[in-house]
C-alpha cells in the first residue's frame, strides 16, 4: 500500500509545483508588474487599445467601454472598471465626463453606466501607431492585442504604478510631464538629467534619502495659519484621503496628543480641511503634534520594479528614463522611413500616371485584341522612362494604369499633376533631411509637446528638505508628576492634597526623568504612573541634552567639600550611576541646573587661625567635565553649609529652580 502512495504524492508536490511556479509567473508578468517600456498594466494595455477601437472623437459609455475590454480582459468587469477610473483620475491619458469619483475624498465613482469616457488628445497623439505595434491572439483567438504600446512618452515615470504579486511588489513614484520630457531633452544633448516625484494631490516631498526611483521619502500636508486659532490643510500627501487624514488626526486628538476644538472637511475641487484649536492652544504649537502624531507626514519606500523582456527587474529612474528615450528616437526613425517609403510609392504611381496620360501611351493599346499583349506593349512603351522613375516596373504598376478611366484622362490637368508631384517630392527631402539628424528631430518633437501639453500639468508638489517631526518634542506636557518623600512614591498617578507633595514638574509621555539622590546615586526613568524609589529624592527633572549641573557634595571619607560641573550624563534606562564615591558621610550640598552666571557662598568649621570663615564662588570658573569626575576641592577646612547668592545676598540655600526641573538644598 506504502509503495503506492509515495509515487502519487511526489506527483501530487509535482503538480503544486508546477502549477504554482505558472500562477507566479502569470501574476507578476500578467496582471501586478508594470511593462518598463509603455508603462503598462496588461489591463491598462488592453483598456487603451480598446478605447482606440472604439474611437470616434465622442464620449462613450464607461459600461460599454468595459463590456468591449473583455473582449480583451480574461477576468472580471469590476478589475477593467476600477483600472479605468484609477487611469482616468490621473489626468493624462482618459478625458471623462461625469462622476469618477474624488482623489482628495476617496469617494467612489458613480455606476459605470453614468459615466463616460474617450482618449485624451495626449493619448491619441502619442500612444497608438499600427505600423510600429506588435499584436498577439486575445485570450479566446478572437481578436488581437498589442505586446506593447507604442508609447512616445515615459508612461511608467509619469504615471506611477503600485502593485503586489507573488514574492515581490512595485511602487513606482509619478512625476511631472514637463520635467520628465525636459528630461529625455537633456540626456539627448549629453547633459546631466536629475529626476523628483510630483503626486497629483500635492503636498511637500522631502527627497533627501530619495535613491534614483527607491530609497525613501518623507511627504507633509500642506497648510496655512489664517489666525492663531485655525489651520488649514490645502494638500495632501502620497495616497492619503481626507477621510484618512480626519481619522487620524481625530485618533491623535483622543489620545491627548494634541488638542482641538472641532475639524470640518470642505474639500470639493480642492483640499480644504479647517482644524479649530481648543481654548488656550495656539496654531504654531500644534503644527508639529500633526506632524509627528498624524497622517500630516508620512514616509513612502519607493520600489522599481518593471517588466523587462519578459522578466521582473529592480531598476532607477534614470537608466528607465534613457531606455525609453532611445525607445522614442527608434520609434521616430521606424516612422519615417516607413513614411518615406509610402511617399515614395506615391510619387512613383503619380510619375507613371504623368507619363502614361501626357506621353499618350494608351494610345498604342486600342487596337490589341488580348490582355498579354496590352501589358506587353504598356511595359514595352514605359522602357524609354525608365530613369525618371524610382524603381523598375511591376505587374501591379501596369494594372494601376489600365485601371485609369477615360474621363479621368480626359480631365487631366498638367499643371495640377505637376505642382502634387512637386508637393510630394518636397515632403521626401524633408523626411530624408529628418533622417540624416534624428537627434535633433527627436528633440524637436518632443520640445512640441512641451509647448503644447506642459501648461496642462504644472508641478503640484513642492520639493523641501524638511526636519523629520520630533514626537518628543511635539507632545504636550500634561503629565503632573509629584514626589512624596513621606511616602517615597513618585509618578503622573498619584492622588494626594496639594500641600502633601515635595516635588512636581510637568512632562510629556515621551520625557525620561533623570532622578538623583542626596547621597550621590542617579538613574534615569520613563515617566511612570506610581513608582516607589524612597525618601532620599533630591532632585528630578526631564532630561534635556542642554542641562548644566552645578554641584557641591561633601565627600565623606575625607569631610571636605568638592565643586564641579557636568553636562547631562549619558544613562542606560533604569541603571544606577554615582556622582561621588558611596559613603554614609557623603552627601549633596547643593545643586543648581543653569549654564552660567551662579555664585554661592560657602561657610566653614570656625578656626582661630583663619581671617574669614566664609568664602564666596563663581561656577563659572569650573570646567565643565564629565559627571564621575571628582571636581575641585573647595578648602583643606569642613563646610558647614552652601548658600546660593546668585543676583542677591543671603539668598536662602532652598531656592527650587522652575525649568526644567526644580532642586532643594540644606537647611541648617
Amino acid at each position: 500500500m506504502s509503495e503506492t502512495i509515495e509515487p502519487q504524492r511526489g506527483k501530487l508536490h509535482q503538480m503544486f509545483d508546477t502549477n504554482f511556479l505558472d500562477y507566479t509567473a502569470y501574476v507578476i508578468r500578467d496582471r501586478a508588474i508594470p511593462d518598463v517600456d509603455d508603462g503598462l498594466k496588461p489591463v491598462q494595455r488592453r483598456l487603451l487599445q480598446t478605447l482606440h477601437n472604439m474611437d470616434d472623437g465622442r464620449f462613450h459609455k464607461v459600461a460599454n467601454v468595459v463590456g468591449e475590454t473583455m473582449k480583451l480582459h480574461p477576468h472580471g468587469d469590476q478589475s477593467i472598471f476600477a483600472a479605468l477610473v484609477n487611469l482616468a483620475n490621473k489626468g493624462f491619458l482618459i478625458d471623462r465626463q461625469g462622476n469618477f469619483g474624488n482623489i482628495f475624498t476617496g469617494d467612489q465613482a458613480s455606476a459605470p453606466r453614468y459615466i463616460e469616457c474617450r482618449l485624451s488628445p495626449l493619448a491619441r497623439e502619442t500612444l497608438f501607431n499600427k505600423d510600429l505595434t506588435e499584436f498577439v491572439d486575445s485570450y479566446d483567438g478572437r481578436m488581437q492585442e498589442p505586446v506593447c504600446l507604442p508609447a512616445k512618452i515615459p508612461l511608467l515615470l509619469l504615471l506611477g504604478a503600485e502593485g503586489i504579486a507573488v514574492g515581490m511588489a512595485t511602487k513606482i513614484m509619478s512625476h511631472n510631464f514637463t520635467e520628465l520630457l525636459q528630461a529625455q531633452v537633456d540626456y539627448l544633448r549629453g547633459q546631466e538629467i536629475v529626476l523628483y516625484p510630483d503626486f497629483n494631490r500635492g503636498g511637500i516631498i522631502d527627497v533627501t534619502n530619495y535613491d534614483h526611483g527607491n530609497g525613501r521619502i518623507r511627504c507633509r500636508v500642506k497648510m496655512t495659519e489664517p489666525d492663531p486659532k485655525t489651520i488649514v490643510i490645502t494638500e495632501l500627501p502620497y495616497n492619503i484621503t481626507t477621510e484618512s487624514l480626519i481619522e487620524s488626526i481625530e485618533k491623535a486628538a483622543k489620545a491627548g496628543k494634541l488638542k482641538i476644538a472641532s475639524i470640518n472637511d470642505y474639500t470639493a475641487e480642492n483640499v480644504e480641511v479647517e482644524i479649530k484649536l481648543a481654548r488656550g492652544v495656539l496654531a504654531e504649537e500644534t503644527i508639529d503634534a500633526l506632524y509627528a502624531f498624524t497622517d500630516c507626514e508620512l514616509s513612502v519606500s519607493p520600489s522599481l520594479v518593471a517588466i523587462e523582456e519578459s522578466m521582473p527587474r529592480q531598476h532607477n529612474v534614470e537608466d528607465i528614463l534613457r531606455r525609453n528615450t532611445d525607445r522614442l528616437l527608434k520609434n521616430l526613425q521606424r516612422e519615417l522611413t516607413i513614411d518615406l517609403g509610402r511617399l515614395e510609392e506615391k510619387l512613383h504611381a503619380r510619375k507613371l500616371e504623368q507619363i502614361f496620360i501626357e506621353e499618350r501611351l494608351y494610345k498604342q493599346i486600342e487596337e490589341k485584341i488580348n490582355y498579354k499583349a496590352v501589358v506587353s506593349t504598356i511595359k514595352q512603351a514605359l522602357v524609354p522612362y525608365t530613369e525618371e522613375l524610382l524603381r523598375k516596373i511591376t505587374s501591379d504598376d501596369v494594372e494601376r494604369l489600365l485601371e485609369i478611366k477615360i474621363r479621368r484622362i480626359s480631365r487631366y490637368d498638367i499643371n495640377r499633376q505637376e505642382k502634387e508631384i512637386r508637393e510630394i517630392e518636397k515632403a521626401i527631402a524633408l523626411i530624408k533631411q529628418h533622417l540624416t539628424d534624428m537627434v535633433g528631430y527627436t528633440i524637436n518633437y518632443i520640445e512640441a509637446l512641451i509647448a503644447k501639453y506642459g501648461p496642462l500639468f504644472p508641478r503640484r508638489s513642492e520639493l523641501c528638505a524638511f526636519d523629520a517631526a520630533d514626537a518628543r518634542s511635539a507632545a504636550l506636557s500634561d503629565l503632573h508628576v509629584v514626589y512624596h518623600r513621606e511616602s517615597g512614591f513618585i509618578g503622573h498617578k498619584i492622588k494626594a492634597e496639594e500641600q502633601a507633595h515635595d516635588l512636581e514638574l510637568f512632562c510629556s509621555e515621551y520625557d525620561r526623568l533623570l532622578l538623583i539622590f542626596k547621597d550621590g546615586l542617579y538613574k534615569v526613568v520613563h515617566v511612570p504612573d506610581k513608582l516607589f524609589i524612597g525618601n532620599d529624592l533630591y532632585w528630578v527633572g526631564a532630561v534635556r541634552g542642554d542641562l548644566v549641573f552645578n554641584l557641591i557634595y561633601r565627600h565623606g571619607p575625607e569631610n571636605l567639600a568638592y565643586a564641579k560641573r557636568f553636562a547631562t550624563p549619558k544613562f542606560i534606562l533604569n541603571r544606577e550611576y554615582r556622582l561621588f564615591d558611596e559613603d554614609k558621610r557623603s552627601t549633596i550640598l547643593l545643586l543648581l541646573i543653569g549654564k552660567e552666571g551662579f555664585r554661592v557662598r560657602v561657610s566653614l568649621a570656625p578656626s582661630a587661625r583663619a581671617k574669614q570663615n566664609a568664602v564666596e564662588i563663581d561656577m563659572d570658573d569650573f570646567l565643565i567635565k564629565g559627571a564621575s569626575a571628582k571636581g575641585k576641592r573647595i578648602s583643606n577646612r569642613t563646610v558647614r553649609r552652601v548658600s546660593d547668592i546668585t543676583g542677591t545676598p543671603k539668598k536662602p540655600v532652598v531656592s527650587p529652580l522652575d525649568l526644567p526641573g526644580f532642586e532643594s538644598g540644606d537647611k541648617e
